[in-house]
């Protein structure tokens, strides 16, 4: 079976390192040899990570993806342009694709499911969310024969151990990601990690797996983690709470939609998702009959990320000795994305208020009067440091955010200091 190769970056390398190391183990558990026929770069001169046969080496990118005799085509390159016309190149000739894309998948991953189908090729993409995490497969296959109600986790390893160091260390925002960009966790411009884009792109592929429909990243309410001080990470660390970034798709209660968003949060220190540390990820998955699933590993760099690749690789060369392919993309649900201000949820709300008498009953009628009860609240603080904290019960967040901006009018109300969506303890 002839392997392409597109991409020897941090990922890439790694893929040829697995494939030179494990090549007779790889041809017993696919029952033919993997052959590294070429391998698209940018720049022929470039230093690499691993040692590349300067024959398999070719800028030539569209060239080496239809060439005849390749069977399969690893696509690592990433973003959009020129993957996308790639993938779609070798799928049109009746390759196998195996790709990481996430950003991709997530923006115009129907245009890449047709061009499998029409071309009778697998398109395999394990490696897109959560690194070495086997997660997607257990959703298009093992889970196939159940009801998905929800997805919930962490999905972007950067942002969590940037939240993870100001909640351990006190760090701050800009203190903790310099770190992570000093160990390598997060890029020179870390935009797509602490913006949410990248968890967001992941929430999509999830989702669509999840509820068989189609869900892109501009379907995805996106919050980053930007905004989140080293003041909001002790006031949550005191009442026992933890900040992560967390991705959660969840089917509406009528089942006739979903939901799906990416935003900080708060959650109990009591709850699995909290001691997800560092760069880890971990995911959770809710179905009727399964009950609940924890998925936890490393969700990024070369090494897990290559394992994912090579897992799919496997795969697909099975199917095409086999003479089948693998599951299609299931789009039947067709089920449609509801709007972030019809999601349900709940929220923890610091007030500087006015300290003198009637302060509570003003808020609370004022929370009454927008279908916002709350669950508990208590005051810290007195004269000019006084603050009223609130956490609220489910309510729909278009209704928080009335509430949030009615809040900001009011006379006793000095700012509204943080406001928190709160998960994982209802």
């Amino acid at each position: 079976m002839k392997v392409a190769l597109l991409g020897c970056g941090v990922v890439g390398s790694q893929v040829i390192r697995l494939l030179h190391e494990q090549d007779g183990d790889l041809a017993a558990r696919v029952g033919a040899p993997l052959e590294l026929a070429g391998v698209a770069v940018r720049r022929l001169g470039r230093k690499r990570d691993v040692d590349v046969a300067p024959e398999l080496l070719t800028t030539d990118a569209e060239a080496l993806v239809t060439r005849d005799d390749i069977d399969i085509v690893v696509e690592v390159i990433g973003g959009i342009e020129p993957a996308r016309s790639l993938i779609v190149a070798a799928l049109n000739r009746g390759k196998s694709v195996v790709t990481a894309n996430k950003a991709l998948l997530a923006e115009d991953g129907a245009t890449l499911h047709e061009a499998a189908r029409a071309g009778n090729g697998d398109l395999y993409f394990e490696a897109s969310v959560a690194g070495a995490i086997p997660l997607l497969r257990p959703l298009r296959e093992s889970l196939a024969g159940d009801r998905v109600r929800r997805v919930l986790g962490i999905v972007n390893g950067t942002t969590n151990y940037i939240l993870d160091k100001m909640d351990s260390t006190g760090a701050s925002f800009t203190d903790a990601l310099e770190e992570a960009q000093t160990l390598g966790y997060a890029e020179a411009d870390p935009t797509a990690d602490v913006e949410g884009f990248d968890a967001a792109a992941k929430a999509a592929i999830l989702a669509g797996l999840a509820f068989h429909s189609r869900v892109t990243a501009a379907d995805v309410h996106r919050e980053g983690i930007t905004e989140i001080t080293a003041t909001d990470v002790a006031s949550a660390k005191a009442m026992g709470y933890v900040i992560k970034l967390l991705a959660i798709c969840a089917r509406s209660d009528d089942g006739r939609s979903v939901g799906v968003r990416v935003h900080p949060a708060m959650i109990p220190r009591s709850h699995p998702l909290a001691g997800v540390r560092e760069a880890y990820n971990a995911v959770f998955v809710e179905a009727e009959s399964a009950g609940q699933l924890m998925f936890y590993g490393k969700g990024a760099g070369g090494a897990p990320t290559a394992s994912a690749v090579l897992g799919d690789l496997v795969a697909v060369a099975r199917n095409r000795l086999a003479g089948t392919r693998g599951a299609e993309e299931s789009t039947y649900a067709s089920l449609s994305v509801h709007p972030m201000g019809e999601t349900v949820t709940r929220c923890h709300v610091a007030l500087d208020v006015a300290d003198k008498p009637g302060v509570l009953a003003r808020v609370a009628e004022l929370f009454a009067a927008h279908d916002v009860s709350i669950q508990t609240v208590r005051q810290e603080g007195h004269g000019d440091d006084a603050q009223l904290v609130i956490v609220t019960h489910r309510a729909t967040d278009a209704a928080l955010t009335a509430t949030m901006k009615a809040l900001r009018d009011l006379d006793i109300v000095r700012a509204v200091a943080s406001v928190m969506r709160v998960e994982g303890d209802d």
